[in-house]
């Protein structure tokens, strides 16, 4: 599978069923998460066989069941643009997640901190997690926006940037409100924005790694005005 197809047929699950994940799968997703906290100074992690985070009454109320393993989200707090970050890398390790036939779902809420399962340094906190396994099903996917609503351009849409978008559209967001919008300018100048709501800045970091992986990162550079 590649990442362009990961990125198509990936669906949130909630369910999962009782099946260990094999060790070279768990190896690859590691060696993943120590590339991705090297880069990003984040200190992600991934915890198995470890049921009782999702053991708890909100995790009912999410709809969770079977969980046992889930990626920990972990950051300083004092790092600018945390939620970003976070977004953007931990997407990488869904996007690899799918790739090796696992399933995932991005939680905010609906689990109970465990902090005897995580190493964190001072000043660093559990921003969310990411569950990881094999789900009962393969989720379903959901109504999404058009390009042209969560688009800006000067003039005609080039295909790469329109390539960018609809990975983009395709990407988790928090109760799939799709609440980001993309800017062309100058020809090859992109700004990615967040609109306002409950973790959108993790939500930023998720649709611009769908984004460069849509438009190819050698047609535009990011801008921040």
């Amino acid at each position: 599978m590649t990442i362009q197809e990961a990125i198509q047929q990936r669906h949130s699950v909630r369910r999962y069923a009782d099946k260990p994940i094999e060790r070279e799968k768990v190896a690859a997703l590691r060696a993943l998460i120590e590339r991705c906290n090297a880069e990003s100074g984040l200190n992600i992690q991934l915890v198995t066989d470890e049921p009782t985070a999702f053991d708890c009454r909100m995790a009912r109320y999410g709809r969770f069941s079977g969980v046992s393993n889930y990626f920990a989200l972990i950051g300083r707090a004092d790092v600018p643009n945390l939620d970003e970050i976070i977004g953007y890398y931990g997407e990488k390790l869904v996007l690899e997640a799918q790739m090796l036939g696992l399933n995932t779902c991005w939680v905010a809420l609906t689990y109970k901190k465990k902090p005897e399962f995580l190493q964190m340094g001072d000043g660093e906190r559990l921003r969310c997690v990411i569950s990881v396994g094999y789900g009962t099903s393969q989720g379903v996917s959901h109504k999404i926006k058009s390009v042209e609503k969560v688009s800006k351009v000067d003039g005609a849409m080039p295909d790469w940037f329109r390539r960018g978008v609809e990975a983009a559209l395709l990407a988790p967001t928090a109760i799939n409100q799709q609440k980001f919008t993309f800017s062309l300018t100058n020809g090859n100048q992109v700004r990615a924005k967040a609109g306002w709501g409950y973790f959108s800045k993790v939500d930023l970091g998720i649709v611009k790694l769908h984004f460069e992986i849509g438009a190819g990162t050698n047609h535009f550079e990011w801008i921040n005005i």
